[in-house]
């Protein structure tokens, strides 16, 4: 199961060595450890994330491989609302389209971490 982990990680610097370290590991271990989706703020997160892509997300994982047409009935949204959300989380690989062109969420397992904390002086 492929499993994506969300974080807020304000310092860029830190989050691409951190990346890279866990490029290596994995590399050097041949196991999966998982994806990383990094945005350098809550702000950010939830520009992309927004309740209704959340909802979006929930649907397609409890569906399965479904149309366009189907989810937005499922979810009792406009077509093309639910189009412009498939735009922006296809964008960021949070959803895709099977062959058939059928959309799903590629991630069986979605964990995202939020910490708030003062920042250091």
């Amino acid at each position: 199961m492929r499993t994506l982990t969300i974080r807020i990680e304000p310092d860029t610097t830190d989050a691409l060595e951190r990346a890279g370290r866990q490029f290596i590991e994995a590399w050097q271990s041949g196991t999966y450890a998982g994806e990383y989706l990094s945005f350098e703020s809550p702000a950010a997160l939830f520009r992309l994330l927004t309740p209704a892509r959340w909802g979006v997300l929930e649907a397609l994982q409890k569906a399965g491989h479904c149309g366009l047409r189907e989810l937005a009935r499922q979810l009792g949204r406009d077509a093309s609302a639910v189009h412009r959300d498939i735009a922006a989380l296809a964008e960021r690989g949070l959803v895709e389209k099977d062959e058939s062109g059928k959309l799903f969420v590629p991630f069986g397992r979605i964990h995202a971490e939020i910490d708030l904390m003062p920042k250091a002086a």
